[in-house]
């Protein structure tokens, strides 16, 4: 594990006014934390406040929204970046689940006030209120077309929404435990779940059925990912021929995020175990970085990169803190993670500094997404938060 540098989450406010503090740190394994602070001395002619920082820290470019340090004791560098927006009326509690439309004009959103709701991306203005399942919704996500919302939820049903007029369209029952997570097959003929039952499912949109048990594990599924698998993998084949509304399901695998520890691949439309990988503790995300890589986060802070064609050991292991890994998003040629004490950070592979997402105080963000050069994400706080990438 590297050092991680931190910064208070409201650091470009405090920084705002004239001589304006924020604290600083950065920690290393196996070392005492350093701490330090920033300081605004005055403005540049350019309106960019002139910061400077404490011993042991050094301060790169600044922007109005980011702020680059390093600490060259410890060779770590981190640029942090302040939300561009943020939403803090579209629900009333925690946000558990959110996605952003293919077009990037409509955000859908899930909370623990017992709302689903779709909302305008640019300025968080609410256009439908999604209603109908019984309890918490869990997950949601647009269909490719952006036109049509999936979530699933703690009443084990798999719901289908009309973007447009509110209206849910399919219901579909099968699971005997909570929805924990959601995949689309290609355009969306077909779509995936998975459960607190241990069972993750395919069904068919066009005739509201299920398909057939993909997986059943025995124990929680936290997270699912399909994706098409490197030409080299054996998937296996089906053991019957697959039914003529099964579309799509040839040449991928879906990722299974297990509660007992267990990171599994089976070959989508032969049903076949593929891999097996144990990890540090419950999986709670997983994700196809291609159709080689794929990143799974676990329940004790660990990210596993792994090569689906060797699952044996780890390509790399990478930890910033013992929080829970919350959600996974592939990103350019990195990928954004986001943890259980407020961290939502950026990896890339050819910056030579981490990228934060700054603003949540050691509240769980939950789950990420993008849009072009756009991120979302949402949070315990209640708060959608969105950040501009532009100067990457």
């Amino acid at each position: 594990m590297a050092a991680t540098l931190r910064i208070q989450s409201d650091w470009s406010r405090a920084l705002r006014r004239d001589e304006g503090e924020a604290w600083l740190s950065c920690r290393s394994p196996g070392k005492p934390t350093l701490y330090g602070s920033l300081t605004r001395r005055g403005l540049s002619t350019e309106g960019v406040p002139d910061i400077a920082a404490s011993e042991g820290f050094v301060v790169g470019e600044v922007t109005k929204k980011s702020i680059l340090i390093s600490c060259p004791h410890e060779n770590a560098a981190t640029k942090f970046l302040a939300p561009y927006t943020t939403f803090s009326r579209i629900h009333q509690k925690s946000v558990t689940c959110l996605d952003i439309s293919s077009g990037g004009g409509l955000g859908v959103s899930t909370s623990t006030d017992g709302t689903m709701k779709i909302w305008q991306a640019a300025d968080g203005e609410i256009r439908r209120l999604l209603g109908g399942h019984v309890c918490d919704v869990n997950c949601c996500r647009f269909f490719p077309s952006g036109l049509v919302v999936l979530s699933g939820g703690m009443d084990a049903q798999l719901k289908i929404w009309s973007a447009e007029d509110a209206s849910c369209v399919v219901t579909f029952k099968g699971h005997k435990g909570g929805i924990l997570d959601t995949a689309i097959v290609d355009r969306g003929r077909n779509v995936l779940s998975c459960s607190r039952d241990g069972t993750a499912r395919l069904w068919d949109c066009g005739s509201s059925s299920c398909l057939g048990v993909i997986a059943d594990c025995g124990s929680p599924v936290n997270g699912i990912a399909v994706g098409a698998a490197d030409s080299s993998l054996n998937l296996g084949s089906p053991e019957k021929a697959p039914s003529e509304r099964e579309v799509g399901t040839e040449g991928k695998i879906l990722l299974l995020a297990r509660e007992d520890k267990k990171l599994q691949g089976v070959g989508l439309q032969s049903r076949q175990l593929v891999f097996l990988s144990i990890g540090s503790d419950a999986f709670n995300c997983c994700t196809f970085l291609s159709s080689t890589y794929i990143l799974a986060g676990t329940q004790d802070g660990n990210i596993y990169q792994l090569d689906v064609r060797n699952t044996n050991a780890p390509i790399q292991v990478i930890r910033r803190s013992g929080a829970p890994v919350l959600s996974l998003l592939p990103y350019r040629d990195g990928f954004v993670a986001s943890q259980g004490d407020g961290t939502c950070f950026i990896l890339q592979q050819d910056l030579d500094y981490t990228l934060d997402l700054t603003g949540a105080d050691c509240d769980a963000v939950y789950k990420v997404a993008s849009w072009e050069k756009q991120i979302y994400t949402c949070c315990r706080d209640g708060i959608v938060r969105r950040y501009q990438l532009s100067d990457l």
